[in-house]
């Protein structure tokens, strides 16, 4: 009974999220990609381009006049809000464009860039009470069955921290630890403070303490105290 109230605790946490959240622990590189394992599901990877010539890479599986969201917002961090990563999807079927030379792309694929919209909308997400400035979103019609690459980097060569978002359909899980890491990565990366701006007049969210990590720290010392 006390492990089916904590997994039910952590159902209800993460599917306040809207997505299931994961974390960059690694560099994701295009010899090992984050490979989503389905593309409907709204799934969000908290990443960070950790200097000028990284590239992240995403990878997955799709089927002929599928539709697949790609979406990716930039967290409200001091100096990220210039910050404007480039998006590509490359794979059969898709214009027959390059990336640039550093990105890789697979002998015969296409490419369809996604390019940053020239303003950006704020986005606020109620769960870790946190803003997000809105880039990239695209509703992708998968012109051929096979798997896709994203590639994410910055023309500029410029650091910082994104989420890359894929999939619409709100489906429970992710990172059970997602509650408890959020804070942590709201700090900038060393190399992205070297780019922030010191005369900032947009006002910086900051997340809230963690009052929904302290509920299940709090929630799940009482069930294991009452079971002792």
């Amino acid at each position: 009974m006390r492990y089916i109230a904590i997994m039910m605790l952590f159902m209800l946490v993460m599917g306040a999220t809207a997505h299931q959240p994961f974390f960059e622990d690694v560099d994701i590189t295009s010899e090992d990609p984050w490979f989503v394992a389905d593309p409907t599901i709204s799934t969000a990877i908290y990443a960070t381009l950790d200097g000028p010539e990284d590239v992240d890479y995403y990878s997955f599986n799709a089927t002929r006049g599928q539709t697949v969201l790609l979406s990716m917002v930039i967290p409200q961090i001091e100096g990220h809000e210039n910050f404007t990563p480039m998006m590509a999807l490359m794979g059969r079927g898709l214009a027959p464009a390059r990336p640039p030379d550093r990105v890789f792309k697979p002998e015969g694929y296409g490419t369809m860039v996604l390019m940053p919209p020239v303003n950006a909308s704020v986005f606020f997400e109620p769960f870790t009470r946190t803003s997000y400035w809105t880039r990239q979103r695209e509703l992708v019609k998968i012109p051929a069955d096979g798997q896709y690459l994203v590639a994410v980097w910055d023309a500029a060569g410029r650091t910082g921290r994104y989420v890359f978002v894929i999939g619409d359909r709100e489906v429970p899980g992710g990172d059970l630890a997602f509650p408890l890491r959020i804070r942590g990565y709201w700090r900038p990366p060393e190399e992205a403070k070297q780019n922030m701006s010191r005369n900032v007049s947009t006002p910086i969210a900051q997340p809230s303490p963690g009052a929904a990590a302290a509920s299940i720290c709090m929630l799940l010392a009482f069930l294991l105290k009452r079971k002792r």
